[in-house]
């Protein structure tokens, strides 16, 4: 009997969704409206850092700096720009002690020191016309952001013989969040009409194309609303959003491309809307199901780091999955109940063909199932070129050097890069770039100066300033001959907390927070890359029954992320397409960025290696033929996955056209890494591979067998076990 009669196709869930379905529509518009409103000015509510670890050393010194010597770690600078003048001629020096005063009396601003009150040859730059006044700007990140707006206009610009700009790191990141937000609103902008056109290129039919981005757009602002309420409890990073978009965007046309296109099949056998309905949620909504989860598992990995920067993408991740798969499974059903077979209304592709009926664009029309075939016929070439080319890809990566976000995220023009830069160039060291160590305790001077001598002698150590002593605290500022964080600055480091003194010493400054964030990171990576592994492992089990297929899924996911590590280092830590691309290589790659990237691509590789899976296996329990339910199963979603891949692809690159490099890297890697995944991965490798292991890929011991008949879920539904099924468990058994 066809399944599309079986009684439990319009029993259990499919009724629970669809008994009343405008009903459900209209409260998922309520839902919606709701969402906006709770949504609302979220963008505002978030930070542009997190990279840092909370429970570091380098943390704790930092509080206890800015709490006992606010002036130690300026985050606000000033640079006085005199022209063909001297810095130190006297109209010049008048009006920038003037700046200065007037900066230590505003409100929210402490420790203002510059050039002309210290003498300090780092706040004077070599040439002699450009000078710095320094200042810390106190409170939390969303109050140094309305202390910067409420100041930064009214010194910016010109000032009688001199000109000023703004920069420093409070600058850095407010400017940082403001071009995230507005290239945020352009990628959208980008992104959507785009998707609409690739959506009705793959359906044909407008009415269906409109389904996927309306399960998008209702899983973009649930997830707005959901951040919205978690700034009320914990920080969240503004990079959030950018996830936000793109998986919204991306897994709603995942979810939705393949229910609409098992639900089109099954009107094409004849089936009422009804039944149809129940048989796709019964196949293809399971495997959504299982896809959902194993992207959310895989995005759940980054609350396992303390950085907050990575356990926000976790926060958006998860619940853009979750709404996108609940809007899928609930509000999808309940529209295409009501659209029936006007599902396939406006068919905008009738123009280009001669005649007869529309059919379900994503099939392949057989040419999918010829690859595999070709493929399979010479599976160990196909297996062996694929995974050499990959690995060659991804060798870049092995020079991979880690660094910190800082102003040359931001393009070239932005003001707080400018004054960075001239920094770099134009000073003889970094003014807020040195290490410093805080010394907490009972001293002498003898004993502060004996200190002093010992880590001056250290041989990255280019000058040592301080102490600056209060009660029983006292700091020192360590300049290293190198860079602010390179590799000898973070040796440095270590020396520095290793070297003994009579009294507690805690080490902070870019080059210690650098550090223990990687540490933090080592530290974790083990238990995230373990919880992810484990649990795709067994969910892929669940879905499949088989001990190989899982073990093939994560191997090859894995390997399907090499172009883009690859390609990370080679373009945005070396600077090759820099000026293509528009961006300023720092020379490193953010600590942070390697985990937010592999935990998305390959959570999104995942997602079309089980609806590949669920198609083959469901294929595998009808006939027992291995080699053609590989085919079919690619035939199937072949299509499907590379129609996916591309608008996922086309919405990451829509990210990727921000002007801050961590988004774009984001943007472009994610795409990259899905593209070669669908259409390369999916495509050769994983035929290959199942052409080698044979009929043996479904083998599993008796006691899990068992175990999958009870508790696992496949696109064929529930029931007992085929027979097919148990005589090809023998015959692997046996081979």
């Amino acid at each position: 009997m066809n399944e599309v009669n079986d009684p439990p196709a319009v029993g259990g869930w499919t009724r629970f969704v669809t008994a009343r379905p405008r009903l459900s529509l209209l409260a998922a518009l309520v839902v919606t409206v709701l969402a906006v409103l709770a949504g609302s000015g979220v963008a505002d509510r978030l930070g542009a850092g997190g990279w840092e670890d909370p429970g570091a050393e380098s943390t704790y010194a930092t509080k206890a700096l800015e709490r006992e010597f606010p002036g130690s770690q300026p985050n606000f600078l000033l640079l006085v720009d005199s022209g063909a003048a001297s810095a130190d001629a006297p109209a010049v020096a008048a009006e920038a002690e003037r700046l200065a005063g007037r900066l230590a009396g505003e409100r929210g601003v402490v420790g203002v020191s510059s050039y002309w009150q210290s003498g300090a040859p780092t706040l004077r730059a070599k040439d002699g016309h450009e000078a710095l006044i320094a200042a810390r700007i106190t409170g939390d990140e969303k109050e140094m952001g309305e202390t910067l707006d409420r100041i930064a206009s009214s010194y910016r610009g010109a000032h009688g013989p001199v000109d000023v700009t703004v920069g420093g790191p409070v600058a850095v990141r407010h400017e940082m969040q403001t071009i995230i937000q507005e290239d945020l609103t352009r990628a959208e902008i980008i992104a959507l009409p785009v998707t609409l056109v690739l959506l009705v290129m793959v359906f044909g039919s407008a009415v269906a194309a409109l389904l996927p981005l309306g399960i998008g757009i209702v899983a973009i602002l649930g997830t707005n609303a959901v951040l919205r309420g978690l700034t009320e409890v914990t920080d969240v990073s503004v990079f959030a959003l950018n996830l936000t978009t793109a998986l919204g965007l991306g897994l709603a046309v995942d979810y939705a491309l393949f229910i609409v296109r098992r639900f089109r099949e099954e009107l094409a056998t004849g089936a009422e809307p009804l039944t149809a309905v129940g048989t796709t949620l019964r196949t293809a909504g399971r495997t959504v199901l299982f896809s959902a989860l194993t992207v959310a598992v895989s995005l759940a990995a980054m609350l396992l780091f303390p950085q907050y920067f990575l356990r926000s993408f976790a926060y958006a991740g998860i619940a853009v999955v979750l709404l996108a798969a609940a809007a899928a499974l609930i509000l999808l059903p309940a529209a295409l109940v009501l659209l029936g077979h006007r599902v396939n209304s406006l068919d905008l592709r009738r123009v280009f063909r001669r005649g007869g009926p529309p059919r379900v664009a994503t099939e392949g029309s057989g040419a999918w199932a010829r690859t595999a075939g070709l493929v399979m016929r010479r599976a160990p070439f196909f297996a062996l070129g694929t995974t050499a080319v990959l690995v060659l890809l991804g060798l870049p990566f092995l020079g991979v050097k880690f660094g910190t976000a800082d102003d040359r995220q931001l393009p070239s023009s932005a003001e707080s890069h400018v004054v960075q830069q001239h920094i770099r160039d134009g000073f003889p060291g970094s003014p807020g770039g040195g290490i410093e160590v805080l010394a907490q305790g009972p001293a002498t001077r003898a004993q502060y100066t004996a200190y002093k001598e010992r880590i001056a002698d250290l041989p990255e150590v280019r000058r040592v300033d301080g102490p600056l002593v209060k009660g029983d605290s006292a700091y020192f500022t360590v300049l290293p001959k190198g860079e602010a964080v390179d590799d000898p600055a973070q040796h440095l480091v270590g020396e520095l907390r290793a070297t003994s003194a009579p009294f507690d010493t805690e080490v902070t400054g870019a080059a210690a927070v650098l550090v223990d964030s990687k540490d933090a990171i080592g530290e974790q990576l083990p238990l995230a890359g373990a919880f992810i592994v484990i649990v795709t492992l067994l969910l892929v089990f669940l879905l499949t029954g088989s001990v190989l297929i899982p073990v093939q899924a994560v191997v090859l996911n894995a390997l399907s992320l090499t172009a883009m590590f690859g390609a990370v280092v080679w373009i945005f830590q070396d600077g090759h397409l820099s000026g293509l691309l528009g961006f300023t290589s720092p020379g490193s790659i953010e600590t942070t960025l390697p985990v937010l990237m592999f935990c998305v691509a390959f959570g999104l590789s995942m997602d079309y290696g089980v609806f590949l899976l669920s198609r083959i296996k469901e294929e595998y329990d009808e006939t027992g033929d291995h080699d053609q339910a590989v085919r079919h199963g690619l035939q199937r979603t072949g299509g499907l996955i590379t129609a996916a891949a591309v608008i996922l692809a086309v919405v990451m690159v829509a990210i990727g056209t921000s002007r801050v490099t961590n988004t774009k890297m984001l943007g472009l890697g994610i795409a990259l890494a899905v593209l070669m995944d669908a259409m390369i991965v999916r495509s050769l490798l994983v035929p290959a591979v199942m052409r080698l292991t044979g009929r043996a890929t479904w083998w599993a011991p008796g006691p899990l067998r068992r175990f999958h008949q009870r508790f696992g879920l496949s696109e064929g539904g529930g029931g007992p076990e085929p027979a097919v099924t148990r005589d090809r468990d023998k015959v692997a058994a046996r081979g």
